[in-house]
Parts: C-alpha cells; sequence; structure tokens
C-alpha cells in the first residue's frame, strides 16, 4: 500500500523533468492515480498497518486523505490552463509538478502518521516544498512572501516541535520509546503521571498548530502569501496543507481530552473565538477575493477546531471536509473572476456565455452561497450539529448560560462575514460593466469535481460513516 500511495508522487517528479509541452496534460492526468489507493483504504479492514506501526490508517485518517486527493485533483486540473489567465514560463510549471509532488509525499506522510516524529517531518516535508511553490509567480511580492512564509513556518513547526518532546517526556516514564506513538499515548493517556507537563506540550503543539492556519495573533500572513501565489497554489495552501494541520489537532485533542477534556476546551474556546472576532473585521474590510477567500478559511477552520474541542466530531469533520472543497474551488474560481490580475469585484459574474460559461456561473454562485452556510450547504448542517455540541458540553459543566452568551457573540461575527459576503456577491452580479470573459473546459470539470463532492458529503453514507469516527 505504501507503494501505491507514493507511486503518482514519485511519477509525477520524474515526468517534472521532461518537456513541459509533453508533459503538461500527463501531468493531471496523473493525478488520478492518487484517488485509488486512497479509496482503497475505505475497503480496508482499520486500522490497517501501512508500515510497520509507524504509517497506520484508522477511520480519521482515511477519510481526510480521501478528501486531500479529491482536491489534488481539482487542483491540478485547473493547472493546465493557468497560463491563458496569468504569465507563467515552462520553468514555472516543471517547478510546481516537482515540488506539488514532493509536497504530497509530505502530506501522506503526516496524515498517516502514527508517530509524533514523523508526522512532523511530514508536515516540515509538506511546508517547505510549498515555499518553492509560492516562487513559481515570478514577482518581488511572491519572493517576499515566499520568504515572510518560512520565517512564520519555521516557528510554528519549531513550537509544535517544542510540544512534542514535551509530551514525549511526559508519558516516557510509563510508555518509554512507545511514547512517541499516538495510539500508545491514546490507550495509556489516564496513566500519566505528569499531566501538566503534557498539558504544557499540548499548548506548545497546538499553539505551532494555529499559527500555521493563521490564527491569533498571526492573521495576515496567510492571506498575504495566498495572494502573492498563483491560484492553485493557493488552492493547495487552503484545502490540502491544512488537512495536515488538522488531523494533527484532531489527534492531539483525542489524546488531552482523555487528560483533562475542560482544560482543552477552555484553551481552544478563547483561541477561536479571538481568531473570529479579528478575522471577522478583516473580512468586512477585504477588498479582492483572495484576502476575502482566505480570511474566509481562517474563520472556517477556527469553527473546526472548536467543535472538534466541544465533542462535536460529527459536526467538525463534516465542516472540514465541507471546507476542503469550497475553499479551494472559490480560489481557483478567481482566477477566472479576476480577469486577468484585474482585481474587480463589481460586475465579475457578467460576461460568461456558452454552456461553460453558464455553468461556471451557476457553480460560483453555488459555491459563494455555501460558504456562508445556507442550506442545503453541508456547513450549515455542521454548524448545527457543532453549536449543539457546545450546548451540551456546557450542561454537563454548568455553564449554560455563559455558552448560550458565547454562541450569541460568534453568531454576531458569523453574521458580521455572511452581511459582506451577499453584499460582495450581489456586487458581482448586479453592478460594474460586463466584459466577456472566457471559461475553459478543465476550469469547469475542476469545479464540478468540487461540486460532486460536497452534494456527496450530504449522503446517508457519509453521515453514517462521520458517525462511525465519532
Amino acid at each position: 500500500m505504501i507503494y501505491l500511495l507514493l507511486l503518482p508522487a514519485a511519477i509525477m517528479l520524474i515526468l517534472s523533468f521532461w518537456s513541459v509541452e509533453k508533459t503538461r496534460f500527463v501531468l493531471p492526468v496523473t493525478s488520478l492515480f492518487i484517488l485509488f489507493p486512497s479509496i482503497s483504504l475505505f475497503v480496508l479492514s482499520k486500522p490497517y498497518s501501512i508500515w510497520g506501526n509507524y504509517l497506520v490508517a484508522d477511520d480519521l485518517s482515511a477519510y481526510v486523505m480521501l478528501v486531500s486527493s479529491i482536491v489534488a485533483i481539482g487542483v491540478t486540473l485547473s493547472v493546465s490552463t493557468l497560463s491563458l489567465h496569468v504569465e507563467i514560463s515552462n520553468s514555472a510549471y516543471s517547478k510546481f509538478y516537482r515540488f506539488f509532488a514532493i509536497f504530497w509525499i509530505g502530506l501522506t506522510i503526516s496524515i498517516l502518521a502514527n508517530d509524533m516524529g514523523l508526522y512532523w517531518i511530514g508536515l516540515e516535508t509538506a511546508t517547505l516544498s510549498t515555499v518553492y511553490m509560492i516562487k513559481t509567480n515570478n514577482t518581488t511580492m511572491a519572493r517576499r512572501e515566499a520568504w515572510n512564509y518560512m520565517i512564520v513556518g519555521a516557528i510554528a513547526i519549531s513550537l509544535v516541535l517544542f510540544g512534542i518532546i514535551l509530551i514525549y517526556a511526559s508519558a516516557k516514564p510509563i510508555l518509554g520509546e512507545e511514547a512517541m506513538k499516538f495510539s500508545a499515548l491514546l490507550s495509556s493517556a489516564k496513566e500519566i503521571k505528569s499531566p501538566f507537563l503534557f498539558e504544557i506540550g499540548f499548548a506548545i503543539t497546538i499553539l505551532g498548530m494555529f499559527i500555521k492556519m493563521g490564527f491569533f495573533p498571526m492573521n495576515l500572513w496567510l492571506a498575504n502569501v495566498e495572494r502573492a501565489s498563483f491560484y492553485p497554489i493557493a488552492a493547495l495552501f487552503s484545502g490540502i496543507l491544512e488537512s495536515a494541520v488538522i488531523i494533527g489537532f484532531f489527534k492531539f485533542t483525542k489524546i488531552a481530552q482523555l487528560i483533562n477534556p475542560l482544560h482543552v476546551f477552555i484553551f481552544v474556546f478563547t483561541y477561536t473565538i479571538l481568531t473570529i472576532f479579528i478575522v471577522s473585521f478583516l473580512i468586512y474590510r477585504s477588498k479582492d477575493f483572495m484576502r476575502l477567500f482566505s480570511l474566509s478559511g481562517v474563520e472556517h477552520m477556527a469553527l473546526i477546531a472548536l467543535f472538534w474541542a466541544a465533542g462535536g466530531v460529527f459536526g467538525a469533520l463534516l465542516h472540514f471536509g465541507a471546507h476542503a472543497f469550497l475553499k479551494p474551488a472559490l480560489f481557483l474560481s478567481t482566477g477566472i473572476l479576476e480577469s486577468k490580475g484585474k482585481y474587480k469585484i463589481a460586475g465579475a459574474l457578467k460576461g460568461y456565455s456558452g454552456i461553460k460559461g453558464k455553468i461556471f456561473y451557476f457553480l460560483t454562485a453555488l459555491f459563494l452561497l455555501s460558504i456562508i452556510s445556507l442550506p442545503p450547504s453541508p456547513m450549515f448542517f455542521s454548524e448545527l450539529y457543532g453549536f449543539s455540541s457546545m450546548i451540551q458540553i456546557a450542561k454537563e459543566n454548568k455553564h449554560l448560560l455563559l455558552m448560550i452568551g458565547a454562541i450569541v457573540l460568534l453568531l454576531v461575527l458569523l453574521s458580521i462575514i455572511f452581511y459582506r459576503f451577499v453584499e460582495i456577491y450581489q456586487s458581482m452580479k448586479y453592478e460594474g460593466v460586463e466584459e466577456k470573459r472566457v471559461v475553459y473546459g478543465n476550469e469547469v470539470l475542476a469545479l464540478l469535481v468540487f461540486a460532486l463532492s460536497l452534494a456527496g458529503l450530504l449522503t446517508p453514507w457519509t453521515f453514517e460513516f462521520l458517525r462511525g469516527i465519532s
């Protein structure tokens, strides 16, 4: 299985050194092979050992792996027509696929890792490879933001490593060298004799992960990086790289909740409320699509973390899947909406003709309205389940009135974001001058992949599977 998971990335890496003209349309097809081993993980009985006790697939990692594979296919489909929207050299194309292959190897390792050290190595590999993908946009802004990203990423990944060392130190007296294994920590968490040391390590680790996702106090670096990058690279950041970060959050939090669930919730709750408070006003002031969608992504990742910490596993995972499909779809749509790099919101949905144009118009409108949780978006249902889990944990700890107040504050902040998105949608549809715009087949196909995947999240089978993870 390990060879099947990594073979598509290896083929892509080799092909990236050949002539771009010959491989430009072969490379997206190669990415389709990423999906097959991800699907096979669902068929196998779990936990399934992929590489000893180091890489192990369970229901959670199989779900995240499948979601990431679908996003990868959508992104690589859109890359083949990128040169029709922006200026990009053949060497930049080659570099994108070369570092995407390395990125995918790191991502696979981090998602399936049962070892904290191996998880960190996979996450660092994925992070470093994205630095070079940012630089495929050969501009001063992109080069500057690549350096900024590497600095912020180094701070975040160092915090994660230091936290892992403290967690390992807290569990080593009872587990020995097995203290690096997520499965061993999960089965023996209640026996840890130094819970305070574990909680300090957990807090530092999660702080590093929150920084990597653009949480408080570093809310703007992610928006700046995605603005400076090409659209497919921004889609990778939002739809796939954050998957590697959030699955680490899921695994560490599951262990920490066995030690002191209330401490975990208070820490995550405080951090996410601060993040959403700041991000909601940044979204209200945003002037272009890339920053709008990037900051919206930070808000949704904060909600996912909050729902998970409150015990709403089903709501968190449903929200995660919806965000992973919606946000890349919106970033890829931005490449068409901005029309040769012109950041005009007014009238952006005007001027699309023909079947492909009408499909693009319909899907983009659907994605914009779905991201603000209008029914029947999966985010509408995930937020219902997520907020109900917050009320449930408040009942158990006799803080119901306090939690209701916090939920009201959250809804006020989310309504600011809702208002801004509706205002932008109306401006795109009704204002501005109509200009003729072209949509290409691969782009429509990529958006259809995301639309069908969103619909798949609402099937009874998906609900049953996610509840099984709960």
